[in-house]
């Protein structure tokens, strides 16, 4: 039995690490910070210096940023399978698109989003490149099965589908079919609807 408690807020990634909470099955505690007080609480800033959320404390161990939670939750929780098992040629994948997740994609559809400037100019000296090499590169992956990994649900797909559908929802990026596709397949899993069930119960105590 580990001791979790997850620091979030509805209206953050923190959504993204609730539906990974929900998928390994583990109970957990929710402590919801507060955008204009607790978040920078001292109290607080000694977990996350950012002050930022999502955080996760569990057995005197504090990770941050929304990917290394997921990737963190995959290992320490293997029985949820949610990770191609360490020797498994897939693993490589795996890593390859939890990496270009947090990497690229972040990038590209940040710059997008507040108009930074990524041209033919400057491309190469961007680590993203030009976004429309980010997402074709998606779109290829997807292409190729159900999952980033073949046919196993994944971290990395859960990830994927976080960013992409949020992207597509903004209107940062075109609703591609195969990205609309791979979404409501990611989505359909129990646990995605768990999730966003607490979340939106969580924002109904909010505007109340």
């Amino acid at each position: 039995m580990s001791n979790m408690t997850f620091y979030t807020n509805p209206q953050s990634r923190g959504r993204i690490v609730r539906w990974m909470l929900e998928e390994i099955g583990q109970p957990y505690e929710v402590r919801v910070m507060d955008f204009n007080s607790s978040i920078k609480s001292p109290e607080y800033l000694k977990l996350n210096p950012m002050g930022k959320v999502p955080a996760l404390a569990c057995d005197g161990i504090v990770v941050t940023e929304v990917a290394a939670i997921c990737t963190w939750l995959a290992d320490r929780f293997p029985a949820a399978g949610l990770a191609p098992p360490a020797g498994d040629p897939a693993r490589g994948s795996y890593y390859r698109w939890l990496f270009f997740i947090a990497g690229p994609l972040e990038m590209a559809t940040t710059a997008k989003a507040y108009g930074w400037r990524i041209d033919e100019e400057n491309r190469r000296a961007v680590g993203c490149g030009l976004i429309s090499d980010t997402l074709d590169t998606i779109e290829q992956a997807l292409a190729g099965g159900d999952y980033l990994c073949g046919k196993q649900f994944t971290t990395a797909d859960l990830l994927m589908s976080s960013y992409l559908g949020w992207e597509m929802y903004m209107k940062v990026i075109e609703p591609r079919a195969v990205f609309e596709d791979y979404v409501a397949r990611c989505n359909a899993r129990p646990a995605s609807a768990r999730a966003s069930e607490l979340d939106n119960a969580l924002l109904g105590q909010q505007s109340a």
